[in-house]
């Protein structure tokens, strides 16, 4: 991809030159990452994790596992992505890793997404499946997901609890079995209930609460003994201002925490079961954000320690020794954020993992005793923070003077001055853009054009009216804060009116598609990755899934309204170069979206181009199609914005 002013301008004209990065490969930003889910033993003497491998005769992903000691390295699993995707790993015990993967699948005619588990043995290092044939027969209907579980149990390593449907009287209601990981034999400690979802376990590992769903309805019951009678301790409906939802308990089996709102903004508070009116005890709280991620629970402390602030922020520990940690890896890892990803049993050895939107990710491992911190992988080995362009933060004002969060990210060396840029709303939409690492906006500024990200109302985190006034708002209120973010960086003489693309995948593709549709003028280009494009197909295409109820609350019911707020019932007012991307395995957003769409731009002669990724999936998590989908991009948007570098 190339700048936006020739070789011989940038020469003479602009003195910033030296100080730009230099182009990277398209494999730098869009490969896989080369190293994800580090896992720490509880022991502390093994680091699991999933490794990109590039080899003649293998490529795809392993499981590999390092002993700290030694530096001796063993290889548990691979997978070339297309098959299954490895999506997490977990250590049951020092001997046992527990690895959840997911892969595409048809029930009934519908597409699925399924999940399983797998343990590794390191003694004998063979996998097996979690759940042995004796467990699977007893079961009314193969569940979709086997890999839910809900308590490891670490002062019990040899066994560990899971939810699982199956034996039910309908899909989707919930059972907890206890699993030995050495026989492969269970137990049924919690059966079934009708429309319960999913079970919360105390820290003594009783089943507790349980989670009631009927159509748009939730009720949170709570049992003082397992299998005892159940009381309602809430209900509140989806998207409701008093929801209310637990997280877990303290070491007091009658201390629950729970997430529910507090000035408008989720918070967290504590709950006595034994107090009549169920008071809430806030917690801990921001200002104007809520409160994202897990509670974190010291084992050896017997206590609730802070809170995992999810993307955008670190840790928050509320006990003092846990905060003078944090602090200290502050000191020595300045102008990054430093999460404290997982501790030893004996919580003297530790993983951080280090990131900024310069900084790609390193994992480091930490030794207390030792007073020793060093790097242990990083994510992408192809890129150095210091090639990389910052983004700032920045907000405006939607046309109903709403106040808009967003990120600029403007290509390293250049001044955010009439630049070509790409505008780039986020997919969901009930999800957001931060400022830590993005590796579409790196890549797409390390061509040379300025990013523009756009948390639009809708998104996730900015409390419950901001939240609600994106409920069936797609096409509306929520485009509308798409195009006045993109005519706000006009004004604002960031942008050349005349050389702005706007891109997106899922959601945010939808929206690319809306803004080349409503305003035909505005952008240059367009691209859709995995996109919606008929929002009636997608609500129709839930019905046979137990969440239809909640997707019409969160999208709308009317059919027509809906299609007439779709890209396809608008495609003769599109007029600028479309690009297509979609995986034909794609179990979120079906590929249908993307061939009807071609096809009727195509009927009407309009300038589109499609690529469809065999066998590809949502989240491209095939390392080819995540490279073919970066070397479209890269040629269209060069090709449409008329860039040189």
């Amino acid at each position: 991809m190339k700048r936006i002013f020739s070789l011989l301008c940038l020469l003479l004209c602009n003195p910033t030159f030296a100080d730009s990065a230099p182009l990277l490969p398209v494999e730098a930003f869009a490969s896989i990452p080369d190293v994800s889910s580090v896992q720490l033993s509880p022991n502390g003497q093994k680091v699991a994790s999933v490794v990109r491998v590039e080899l003649p005769k293998l490529k795809g992903t392993v499981v590999s596992i390092l002993d700290l000691n030694t530096g001796e390295k063993n290889y548990a699993i691979h997978t070339d992505n297309q098959k299954f995707v490895i999506q997490s790993l977990l250590w049951a015990n020092d001997n046992t890793l527990l690895i959840k993967a997911k892969f595409p699948a048809n029930r009934y005619g519908t597409p699925t997404i399924e999940t399983r588990l797998v343990k590794y043995d390191l003694t004998t290092k063979k996998t097996a499946n979690v759940l042995a044939n004796s467990i699977l027969e007893r079961l009314s209907w193969i569940p979709q997901h086997q890999g839910q579980i809900i308590d490891l149990m670490p002062d019990d390593p040899d066994n560990f609890l899971l939810s699982l449907d199956g034996m039910g009287e309908s899909v989707g209601q919930e059972s907890v079995l206890k699993i030995n990981l050495a026989q492969g034999k269970s137990t049924y400690i919690q059966n079934a209930k009708n429309h319960v979802i999913g079970w919360i376990t105390d820290r003594q590992h009783k089943v507790r609460i349980s989670i009631y769903n009927d159509e748009t309805e939730y009720r949170i019951y709570e049992q003082p003994e397992q299998k005892s009678d159940s009381r309602l301790l809430w209900t509140f409906k989806a998207f409701a201002e008093d929801s209310v939802w637990p997280l877990g308990f303290d070491a007091d089996p009658n201390i629950l925490y729970v997430r529910a709102y507090h000035n408008g903004f989720e918070a967290i508070f504590k709950v006595n079961l034994t107090d009549p009116k169920l008071t809430k005890e806030l917690v801990y709280a921001n200002e104007e954000t809520d409160v994202e991620g897990e509670l974190l629970y010291s084992t050896l402390k017997q206590k609730v320690i802070g809170i995992s602030e999810g993307d955008g922020e670190e840790y928050t520990f509320w006990d003092k020794e846990y905060a003078g940690l944090q602090n200290g890896l502050k000191a020595v890892l300045p102008n990054a954020r430093n999460y404290i990803t997982q501790f030893s049993a004996d919580e003297r050895r530790y993983l951080v993992y280090s990131t900024s939107s310069t900084e790609p990710g390193t994992y480091y491992f930490g030794d207390r005793d030792a007073k020793s911190l060093y790097p242990i992988a990083n994510r992408y080995n192809q890129l150095n923070s210091e090639l990389l362009a910052e983004t700032q933060y920045l907000t405006y004002e939607a046309r109903d003077k709403l106040k808009i969060n967003a990120y600029l990210t403007v290509p390293k060396g250049l001044e955010a001055k009439q630049l070509p840029t790409i505008i780039f709303p986020h997919g969901g939409p009930i999800s957001y853009d931060s400022n830590d690492f993005d590796y579409w906006a790196q890549f797409f500024a390390n061509r040379g054009y300025a990013v523009f990200r756009m948390n639009f109302r809708g998104s996730a985190g900015y409390g419950y009216e901001f939240m609600k006034a994106g409920l069936k708002s797609w096409g509306l209120e929520m485009q509308n804060d798409v195009e006045d973010g993109t005519r706000y960086l006009i004004d604002q003489g960031i942008s050349d009116p005349k050389r702005i693309c706007i891109v997106g995948a899922s959601y945010g593709g939808y929206a690319a598609l809306m803004g080349a549709a409503m305003t035909p003028d505005l952008y240059r280009c367009a691209v859709s990755v995995a996109g919606v494009t008929d929002v009636a197909y997608l609500v129709k295409s839930s019905r046979r899934h137990t969440n239809y109820e909640v997707v019409k609350e969160q999208i709308g019911s009317d059919l027509d309204a809906l299609y007439e707020r779709s890209p396809i019932s608008k495609a003769a007012n599109i007029n600028i170069p479309v690009l297509l991307l979609h995986g034909d395995k794609d179990r979120i957003v079906k590929v249908e979206h993307s061939r009807e769409m071609y096809d009727e731009l195509k009927s009407l002669k309009k300038p589109v181009e499609y690529i469809e990724l065999d066998n590809g999936d949502h989240y491209l998590s095939n390392n080819d199609h995540r490279l073919a989908t970066f070397k479209a991009l890269d040629k269209f948007l060069a090709d449409n914005l008329k860039t040189q570098r």
